[in-house]
């Protein structure tokens, strides 16, 4: 399904930002204020997208944005809402969007984000996972992959980076009964942005969770953000996914629905896609064998339960 380009701004609403070369968050956040439009409110907290946004003078957002205490993206959100509504702002005229990092949105900030789903607050809420608190140093965060290298999990002959895998909080969300959901990455943008448009219509807290590639962290090309984005998907050690509450869902689904927008017949090479990256050169032939076992177990279950779009 295409964007529908008629209801996208030729405003350039994210530039001239510090962003280092190649990154995939500034990506996401330029494509997601393209839809959303100039009259978004943004707010972000400590990360990679505050630390190279609001650089004063040279302030990168052209619409309304400010950075939120590192836990409280999802508070902040609720009560730029509450203000908009009390000052008779319609929610047809004005989307209230968060960009939270994975460490952000995954640890520090899930608190307040499941507070928010809990109220149902008018939001949406847009998680750039780059995998790592990339902004303080390249430390591990919740969603760090097995097997990836940080400063936090480092790799050499006696480490093998970080030993715990990759936390499913999409699932966490939906399990919240959130009216929608969805997974994207930037290596499918057009997909993304369809996410953003279907997210913008609908009431209530909205969450889209995002890949968007750290050459600096990930230890590729800068020339390789968007392919290691699309990569990630075809080897199947990401998915492209929806959720509907039960709202959108209908009578027929009462807690819900999962749809898989993209299920291959065959995957891409998931060795391939790890060794294009310095970060996963400590993992062993076997370790990658399991990483592509469990990959294999996920889909099974995936689409056991989910439909498939």
């Amino acid at each position: 399904m295409a964007v529908n380009a008629r209801n996208m701004t030729d405003d350039e609403l994210f530039f001239g930002h510090k962003a280092c070369a190649g990154c995939g968050g500034s990506l996401a956040v330029r494509a997601a204020l393209k839809v959303l439009g100039r009259n978004a409110v943004a707010a972000l907290p400590a990360g990679c997208m505050s630390a190279v946004g609001f650089n004063f003078p040279q302030l990168s957002f052209a619409n309304n944005a400010m950075i939120t205490p590192f836990a409280a993206t999802a508070s902040v959100l609720s009560g730029i809402e509450a203000g908009l509504r009390a000052q008779g702002v319609k929610p047809d005229d004005c989307t209230v969007v968060g960009f939270a990092g994975d460490g952000g949105t995954a640890d520090i900030g899930l608190q307040a984000l499941s507070g928010a789903i809990d109220r149902n607050d008018d939001m949406l809420y847009i998680c750039y996972d780059n995998e790592a608190y990339m902004n303080t140093g390249i430390q591990k965060s919740s969603l760090t992959p097995f097997g990836a290298r940080t400063t936090t999990t480092p790799a050499g002959s006696n480490a093998h980076g970080c030993l715990t895998s990759k936390k499913n909080l999409f699932e966490i969300v939906a399990a919240h009964g959130i009216p929608y959901a969805a997974t994207a990455s930037i290596g499918y943008l057009p997909d993304f942005m369809r996410k953003v448009e279907r997210a913008r219509d609908v009431k209530g807290t909205r969450y889209i969770h995002v890949i968007a590639p750290c050459p600096t962290g990930w230890g590729c090309g800068v020339e390789e953000t968007v392919d290691i984005a699309r990569a990630m998907v075809d080897c199947g050690l990401w998915y492209l996914a929806e959720f509907e509450g039960p709202a959108l869902a209908g009578a027929d689904h009462p807690f819900g629905r999962f749809t898989l927008n993209r299920n291959p017949a065959q995957f891409a090479s998931v060795a391939d896609y790890l060794r294009r990256q310095s970060r996963f050169r400590a993992l062993s032939d076997q370790e990658i064998a399991q990483v592509e076992a469990d990959r294999d177990r996920k889909w099974a279950a995936m689409r056991e339960r989910w439909i498939a779009g």
